[in-house]
């Protein structure tokens, strides 16, 4: 400013406004759950015995079918008619004790003795290409959960659960894992008769793919035409980078990509009039999928040094995951599952090293909650004047509650690599739906604690009603 004389100058602050307008007209009924993962191997065993707390936020996060990823020494057939189930129920009890009930058990991989290598997982060949023997494992894993057990040398193998495990997944990751399409028809076409002839009420949860580049092109089509047994979901994973240095508007352009996968599976089952209705479920989901090698190396990139992805835990997580989970379910996509509900600060809504909650439990928590009712509800059309930087979702659930999500996505900056994102105050007009009597509002952003999660607000319910991010996060207008 200046009186002609004397000049000053004062930092402006500007905050861009958006505006979004809710229709009346559906855009289509909402199916996408919320859930989590837990990998059982050796270097997680013990988690709910050092933490006995953890069942409790489990079950708070209400999930659907949590999924049980067995590897390694979990694997409870350790050689030829030899069995130890000790180590996977150390897991699979208590995951079955709470929420639903009825986790997804993996059959991620065979046990060791059954491949040419002696390992497992493993780029080698299975010992019996015709995978019958495989089989007779799975079967035997389907009696001892659900069927009162199976002996073998005088001893009775039986879970302690009163539980049942309905849903099964045949191998994780076949692409990745020395399967070829053609090798993993066969073995799917194997291995979910034998666990039928046992209980015939199993679900099955196909494929399980390692999501990138051209790999559900390469897949997908094999197995689509050549499966013969019962599909009940057809799995994959999405990973938006697996290097560190990936910006965050890198991270943040892989989100329609999947949004495209979830369509182009879809078009595939099609093809197939057996598979036409089958659902599509997300089963492994975080920002990045790389880990550190034994010498501390990256995994995906040897000649790196692994760096901790933050992104995964912290305030970009709340505008990434949100702006995501609206985008595959408006792919169609059924379900959304965390990897991994233990983890590090990279991976994970419970920090296992330090047995502290992480800022993803709580977007995950509010998912899972604010859309509850929504699923089977109906999604409303509506209009975004910023849609390339905020995500805008609303529904009305089946209990006639609608609730308006709005994702702050937008990077600040080409070359912020978890940056702060972009401020965002969002006017949301929902007066083409007409009056209601209460509403809450729930905002995660930077300023969230990890420990406690966000406050529902009580908040006037009107026509227009605003929502303000201060960069990376997520509103949740709740409407009664």
């Amino acid at each position: 400013m200046t009186d002609g004389t004397t000049t000053a100058t004062q930092p402006l602050t500007l905050t861009v406004g958006v505006t979004a307008v809710v229709s009346s007209a559906s855009a289509g009924t909402w199916d996408e759950g919320m859930s989590t993962s837990f990998q059982i191997a050796e270097w997680t065993n013990g988690f709910f015995q050092q933490y006995p707390s953890a069942t409790t936020l489990l079950g708070n996060l209400e999930p659907q079918h949590v999924r049980m990823q067995i590897l390694s020494e979990a694997i409870p057939e350790t050689a030829a008619n030899t069995w130890d189930f000790t180590m996977v129920d150390a897991q699979v009890q208590p995951i079955l004790g709470v929420g639903d009930h009825s986790p997804e058990f993996q059959i991620a991989t065979a046990p060791a003795f059954m491949y040419a290598s002696g390992t497992q997982p493993s780029q080698g060949e299975f010992t019996d290409e015709t995978f019958q023997q495989f089989a007779a494992y799975a079967a035997d894993l389907v009696r001892y959960y659900n069927k009162g057990g199976f002996t073998v040398n005088g001893t009775l193998y039986k879970s302690p659960s009163a539980y049942p495990i309905t849903w099964w997944g045949i191998y994780n990751e076949p692409n990745g894992n020395g399967v070829t399409p053609e090798e993993y028809v066969q073995m799917y076409n194997t291995l979910v008769p034998a666990m039928q002839a046992v209980d015939p009420t199993l679900k099955f949860v196909a494929v399980e793919l390692s999501d990138y580049g051209t790999e559900e092109q390469d897949f997908i089509p094999t197995f689509v035409q050549g499966v013969t047994a019962q599909v009940d979901v057809l799995a994959t994973h999405f990973y938006s980078t697996c290097d560190q240095m990936t910006t965050d508007a890198e991270v943040m352009a892989t989100i329609p990509t999947f949004a495209s996968g979830v369509k182009y599976l879809y078009s595939e089952l099609a093809t197939n009039a057996a598979l036409k209705n089958v659902p599509v479920w997300i089963l492994e989901n975080n920002v990045n999928a790389d880990y550190a090698a034994a010498n501390g190396m990256s995994t995906c990139n040897p000649g790196q040094e692994f760096v901790t992805d933050t992104r995964g835990s912290d305030a970009f997580f709340a505008g990434w995951r949100t702006y995501e989970y609206s985008q595959l379910g408006k792919a169609g996509a059924h379900a959304l599952y965390q990897w991994s509900f233990d983890g590090d600060a990279q991976y994970g809504e419970f920090n296992s090293g330090t047995g502290q909650l992480q800022l993803s439990y709580w977007v995950d928590y509010w998912l899972s909650h604010t859309f509850a009712s929504a699923t089977g509800g109906t999604e409303y059309s509506l209009s975004n004047t910023d849609s390339a930087d905020v995500e805008v979702l609303a529904v009305k659930g089946t209990n006639g509650q609608t609730v308006v999500m709005v994702s702050d996505h937008g990077v600040a900056s080409a070359n912020d690599n978890n940056g702060p994102g972009v401020p965002r105050t969002v006017l949301v007009d929902v007066s083409a739906l007409g009056s209601f009597t209460s509403a809450q509002e729930v905002t995660i952003d930077k300023n969230t604690s990890p420990t406690t999660g966000p406050v529902a607000q009580t908040v006037t319910p009107a026509g227009q009603m605003q929502v303000s991010l201060g960069g990376y996060g997520v509103g949740f207008l709740v409407l009664q």
